[in-house]
């Protein structure tokens, strides 16, 4: 019998590359989506259909309310999302998000009896976002076995970030071997309801550029075309 995991989907190119690799690793995969009030639903109904195609046992939408909070492009329409290149942490960051994800996620884990928990971080071409890089996920991975029934009657739990180390075009390179169709999922921060990206935001722009060098035409249905 194959061990469980909960693989966090966002919808986008990361994402389901990871779930790519965490099936392919033969975990049952029970894939979760977070609708927090982030500008666009079609990263949820993304997130939905490729955890179908791509085979996971079970998919979960848990509803958040991060827009009362706000403090992020992504969760007030009155920040706008940039268009140009970022300096230092970007205003796309959402407050505390990986961290809020991460502990669903665990919880879920705990119910069902999985140890591993995959998350989509990444350290290379990311975004200066403080919640992707290593120091935080092993200071998480402390936490979940500390904070837990689980971990305290001795079983490990295990955050898996099989891409933290790979740069746009190594990931993408890796999902056209394990043979996922890029041209279904959707990463832009401000994306239509349809799907179609924005071709630039920062977003957007690291994932043309990670077509570019992986050296695969970029499948991504943009609403402008971006020039790099």
């Amino acid at each position: 019998m194959s061990e469980k995991a909960v693989v966090l989907v966002s919808g986008g190119l990361d994402s389901t590359t990871l779930l790519a690799m965490a099936l392919e690793q033969g975990f049952d995969c029970y894939t979760l989506s977070f609708d927090y009030g982030q500008r666009h639903r079609s990263e949820l109904l993304a997130a939905q259909q490729n955890s179908a195609l791509l085979g996971a046992v079970e998919h979960k939408v848990v509803g958040l309310d991060l827009r009362a909070i706000g403090g992020s492009a992504l969760t007030d329409d009155a920040i706008a999302v940039p268009e140009t290149e970022s300096v230092g942490i970007p205003v796309t960051y959402v407050p505390a998000r990986n961290t809020v994800f991460l502990s669903i996620a665990l919880g879920w884990a705990e119910v069902l009896g999985a140890r591993d928990i995959f998350i989509g971080v990444n350290a290379v071409d990311y975004s200066g976002y403080p919640d992707c890089r290593p120091e935080f996920i092993t200071a998480f991975e402390r936490l979940a076995n500390l904070a837990t029934k689980t971990g305290v009657e001795g079983a490990a739990f295990r955050i898996n970030t099989p891409l933290i180390s790979m740069t746009k075009a190594d990931i993408i390179a890796r999902g056209v071997d394990l043979g996922v169709d890029y041209s279904r999922t959707v990463s832009c921060y401000q994306a239509t309801d349809e799907g179609l990206a924005c071709g630039r935001c920062d977003s957007c722009r690291l994932r043309k550029k990670g077509f570019q060098e992986a050296g695969f035409n970029d499948p991504t249905r943009y609403k402008l075309v971006l020039d790099l």
